[in-house]
Formats: structure tokens, C-alpha cells, sequence
């Protein structure tokens, strides 16, 4: 049984209680030299047999993220919900999906995790709910008191309500062509960024705001040590609701980038962290915001501002869309673009704000496909150089899980296979316009999100030890060779690099605090930065191609007396490097 929220509360702004410190023990930006790691419920561990991954095989399995070093758990939802969209559809916000466990799992997983100095960080989806909520089936009912705390617009005039064009605005969802679904109970349309189960929260409504806060701080109070809000700049909608321009071609307006970053966010953002009390209980806070551009993270993220830690950005996983701009729309990898883009970050949070440093989430393919090369050749030591690169960036650094392992993109026949919405929705749009199969397939095959969420590779028995039952998804092939246990006891692989690169965060605070520098910022193999912190000087070094490499005379500081912390290919301090070769050094 949940404590339920007091919807009837006073609207006006409700300020977390006053703190002596922090109760829970988190010094002030303790964030900043912390490395995070996302687990991704469904596909982490099944404790049950059911073939879906749960909170026990999470407890379960904590001595492995112990053991890498992780100081942070993100977890992706695990609240009550349809499965929609595997969760981000939530239909109670204080429930545990039983898919998942209880309340008192729940609770036990934080205990356990504090006990081993893990702290835990739960997914917020509050742009929008399910359908399922109660809060949405009471806003059904035109006369309801929560009517307006959904985007609910009668058909546009002179159109008949249901059919095509009566949709209020022509807006498409980032999942179906309309970002309008027709409701024959209430004779009108709610609006739906996401799938058509996933209704928009109406944030102009100071109730809704209200409502939200106090589930926030129901889980603060239970012990929650952060939050990582999805597709957070999409609260705030325009003033206006009104046509955009449809691109040639299309139906639908693509509405998602056009409404991020309404005219109300950063004061909506504000007064969270006020009512929750975001920085006064030393939360880490990270809002997913597709579109940001660097200023507006400098002001979101500056702690001046009262709003956020840090955010993501998606401008470096962009950097390989073909010129149709659609995700499935794959162009090759251009190395120099993606660090000039990841150095204009670093240069423009340098001073003030923070950045959030990742290469994949439970969203984008696995990174060692998509930014390295996962044949059987490569793959360990492309592995660990884009590990090595990720961290010897200034911000927090994020591990999907997996990750440390070197998982790869798997492998589906056809789509019957996949399971993602946004996959299935993508090949029968595609299919209905008339592009090939094979395009579509192939498509996917690279960018689908299942790369990311098949299960994870514990062992090379059967179903790779994730369960005793049928995988809601299928397992990659290569568990037999990709997996915890083989790699916890090689100390050469993948898993004992990131454990080393980890160490070092805790140990150096150059790494996490250091002036950023790109050098040889135009050369389309080699990745050289360099931090700076008082008189102590990090060098990475790195091939990021799969062809031998040189390092041009006289283009790197001297080496003589520098420690060599962490190489990918053993000892070697010569200017050739081999394919994936990376190496970082501590000068003073």
C-alpha cells in the first residue's frame, strides 16, 4: 500500500523543510568526481525465471558494480505501468511494478546499495503519464477538476472530430505520425509527444506542479539520492498551440524540437528545486534535453540559476545521421566532427555549469558498434579506448551497463525479432511510404534501441546467466564470449580497464577537475587531450581508427619521467601507435 499524494493541497510554492547538512551524508558536489551507472531494470537480471530482469536480481548482483567501482545507480523507471513504452509510461508514480517487485524490494536495494557506498538515482518521467493513470482517466470526463492537467483541444473548426486533419495542430509525436489522439469519451483530443499512451502532463497548471513535487519528495524521503529527469525541457509547451511547417514530404509537423525549451522551463525548474529541495539535500540531478544547445545548459546548469547539475546532450550522437536527419538515417562516423563537438562542449561549460559525459544509454546502439569496432579483432581494445577517452573528458562520466564488458549490437533476422515501439512504428511507417526492406532493415540493424537492451552477459551458460526462463529479449550470440565472468577474471579485459579508469577519477583530481585542451583537434585517427590542475598534467593519447596511427614529431609535451596510468596495448611509449591504442599519462 502507497502512501497516496495529497492532490488538495495548497497550490502555492511548498519549500522542502529546512536541513541541518545533509541527513544522508552527501558533501556538496559530490557529484562531480563520481562515475554513474545505468541499469536498465528488464534486461540487468532476472531473480524469478519470468524472463524479465527485476529489483531482486539488481540486490543480486551490486557486489559486481561494487567491485567496478561505481559510486551511483541509475535506474530506468520501475514504477507501476502498462509497458507501453517498457516503463516510461507510468500509471502510478509511489508503486513498484510487480514485473519488477515490491516497495519493500525497492527499499531493500537502497539499503543494500548505501551499505556497499552505491548511491541510487531513480528515472523521472514527468512530461507525461499513461493513459492508465488516475490522474488521466479522472481528465477524461470534461467536467472533471483535472481536466486541464492533461493538453485536452477540441477539433480543429470546420473539420468533423476523428478524422484526418481534425487534429487541433499538425504536430507529429516522436513515435506516430499525430501528436493528437481522438477521445469519443470526451468528444475531444489530448495531446501525446510520445506514443498515444503517453499523455502530456499540462505544466501551466500550478496543481499538476504541485502533485509532482510532492512524489518527489515522497521518494527523497525514502531515500532516493537523485534524479535523472527524461525529456525534461518538453514541460514547458508554447504559449500557443499552432501550426508548424511540415517538411516536403511529411504529413506531420515534427513538433518534439520545436516545443523543447518553452518560455516557462527554467522557471519550472527553479521551482522544483526549491520544492523538493534539490540542492539542499545535495541531490544529483540530471535532465535528459534533447535540442539544448551550450547556452542554454550554461544556464540551467550553473548552480547559481538554482536548477539542475548537468544535462545530456545529444548534439555528439547526431554527429553520424545521413542527410535525410532521420535517426535510422546512417551516414559514416565523422571522428573529427564528434570531437570538435564534444571540445565545444567542454569549452562552454568550462567555467560555469557541468557536463554529463556518455556514449549510450538504454536509447542509442551500443557504443562499441557505433563509435568503435566490434569485430572479434578490435573490439576489446576499441573498448577500451573509447573508455579511456569518455573519462579523460571534464564531467561526470556514465556507464551504461554492459558497457564495461565491451557488449556490442546484436544480431535480428527480421523484425519480428525486435521488440522497441519506436523500432516497430519506424518499419511500418517506412513500409507504408515504400522504402525497401532491406534499407529498413538495415536501418534498424545499426540504430534500433533493443541494441541496447538486450540482457546483460553475466556467464556462458545458458541465456548468458541472466535467467532460468524465456529473455523478454533475445541474448546476443556472443555471450559466449562477451561476459562478466570470463572478464572479472582476465585483468586484461574490458571490465578491469574501466575498474582502472574508475580508480583514477577517485584518485586524481585532475581528471575530474583539470582544464580541458584538444590537441590535434584535426586529425582524423589520433584523440589527444590534455587536463591541467596547479602543476599536475593528465595526457590521453589515443588511435580511435582501425589502422595504424603516428603521432607527428613534436606534436605531444615530453614524455621523460611521465607515469603511464592506464595503455591499452602494455607499456610502450614509441609515437606509432597500433589500431585502438590508447594511452594516458601523468606528466607531474
Amino acid at each position: 500500500m502507497t502512501a497516496p499524494i495529497d492532490e488538495t493541497q495548497d497550490t502555492t510554492l511548498q519549500p522542502a523543510p529546512e536541513a541541518s547538512g545533509d541527513p544522508a551524508g552527501r558533501p556538496e558536489g559530490w557529484w562531480r568526481d563520481a562515475v554513474v551507472y545505468q541499469v536498465y531494470p528488464r534486461s540487468f537480471a532476472d531473480s524469478n525465471g519470468d524472463g524479465t530482469g527485476d529489483l531482486r536480481g539488481i540486490i543480486d548482483h551490486l557486489d559486481h558494480l561494487s567491485e567496478l567501482g561505481v559510486d551511483v545507480v541509475w535506474l530506468s523507471p520501475v514504477y507501476a505501468s502498462p509497458m507501453d513504452d517498457n516503463g516510461y509510461d507510468i500509471s502510478d508514480y509511489q508503486a513498484i511494478d510487480p514485473l519488477f517487485g515490491s516497495l519493500d524490494d525497492m527499499d531493500e536495494l537502497l539499503a543494500q546499495a548505501h551499505r556497499r557506498g552505491i548511491k541510487i538515482v531513480m528515472d523521472l518521467v514527468v512530461n507525461h503519464t499513461s493513459d492508465e493513470h488516475p490522474w488521466f482517466v479522472e481528465s477524461r470526463r470534461p467536467g472533471s477538476a483535472k481536466r486541464d492537467w492533461y493538453w485536452w483541444r477540441p477539433a480543429r473548426e470546420g473539420h468533423e472530430p476523428g478524422t484526418p486533419g481534425a487534429e487541433p495542430t499538425n504536430w507529429s509525436s516522436f513515435f506516430s505520425p499525430s501528436a493528437w489522439e481522438y477521445d469519443e469519451t470526451s468528444g475531444e483530443y489530448y495531446l501525446h509527444l510520445f506514443t498515444r499512451k503517453q499523455p502530456d502532463l499540462n505544466w501551466e497548471n500550478p496543481d499538476v506542479r504541485q502533485a509532482v513535487y510532492a512524489m518527489m519528495r515522497w521518494w527523497v524521503d525514502r531515500g532516493v539520492d537523485g534524479f535523472r529527469m527524461d525529456v525534461i525541457n518538453l514541460i514547458s509547451k508554447p504559449v500557443e498551440l499552432r501550426d508548424l511547417e511540415v517538411r516536403p514530404g511529411h504529413a506531420y509537423a515534427d513538433a518534439g524540437m520545436e516545443v523543447a525549451h518553452g518560455p516557462r522551463l527554467q522557471e519550472f525548474l527553479r521551482e522544483m528545486n526549491e520544492a523538493v529541495g534539490l540542492d539542499r539535500h545535495r541531490l544529483l540531478t540530471v535532465g535528459e534535453m534533447p535540442g539544448s544547445t551550450i547556452e542554454d545548459a550554461r544556464a540551467i546548469t550553473d548552480p547559481a540559476n538554482g536548477m539542475l547539475n548537468m544535462v545530456f546532450t545529444f548534439e555528439h550522437v547526431n554527429i553520424d545521421v545521413g542527410p535525410g536527419g532521420g535517426k535510422f538515417d546512417v551516414a559514416p562516423l565523422d571522428l573529427v566532427a564528434l570531437k570538435r563537438n564534444l571540445e565545444s562542449w567542454q569549452v562552454g561549460l568550462a567555467e560555469v555549469g557541468w557536463n554529463s559525459l556518455y556514449w549510450d544509454n538504454h536509447d542509442q546502439p551500443r557504443a562499441v558498434s557505433r563509435f568503435g569496432d566490434d569485430s572479434p579483432e578490435f573490439r576489446v581494445a576499441s573498448a577500451k579506448t573509447l573508455a579511456s577517452v569518455l573519462h579523460a573528458h571534464r564531467g561526470t562520466p556514465y556507464v551504461y551497463q554492459g558497457d564495461e564488458l565491451g557488449m556490442t549490437n546484436t544480431q535480428f533476422v527480421d523484425i519480428s525479432s525486435f521488440a522497441d515501439v519506436e523500432s516497430l512504428n519506424y518499419h511500418a511507417q517506412a513500409t507504408s511510404l515504400g522504402v525497401a526492406a532491406d534499407e529498413i532493415m538495415a536501418g534498424l540493424a545499426v540504430r534500433s534501441r533493443d541494441n541496447a537492451r538486450t540482457p546483460m552477459q553475466w556467464d556462458d551458460t545458458h541465456q548468458a546467466g541472466f535467467t532460468q526462463g524465456v529473455p523478454w529479449l533475445s541474448v546476443n550470440p556472443n555471450y559466449v564470449v562477451v561476459n562478466a565472468k570470463a572478464e572479472r577474471l582476465d585483468p586484461a579485459s574490458v571490465f578491469h580497464h574501466h575498474r582502472r579508469l574508475i580508480a583514477l577519477r577517485h584518485e586524481l583530481p585532475v581528471l575530474a577537475e583539470g582544464r580541458f585542451e584538444l590537441l590535434l583537434g584535426d586529425d582524423p585517427q589520433l584523440w589527444v587531450v590534455r587536463r591541467t590542475l596547479g602543476d599536475q598534467t593528465l595526457l590521453l593519447v589515443a588511435n580511435c581508427s582501425s589502422r595504424p596511427a603516428t603521432v607527428p614529431e613534436g606534436a605531444l609535451p615530453a614524455l621523460d619521467g611521465a607515469r603511464l596510468l592506464l595503455a591499452t596495448h602494455g607499456d610502450r611509449r614509441t609515437p606509432e601507435l597500433e589500431a585502438w591504442e590508447s594511452r594516458m599519462f601523468l606528466l607531474a
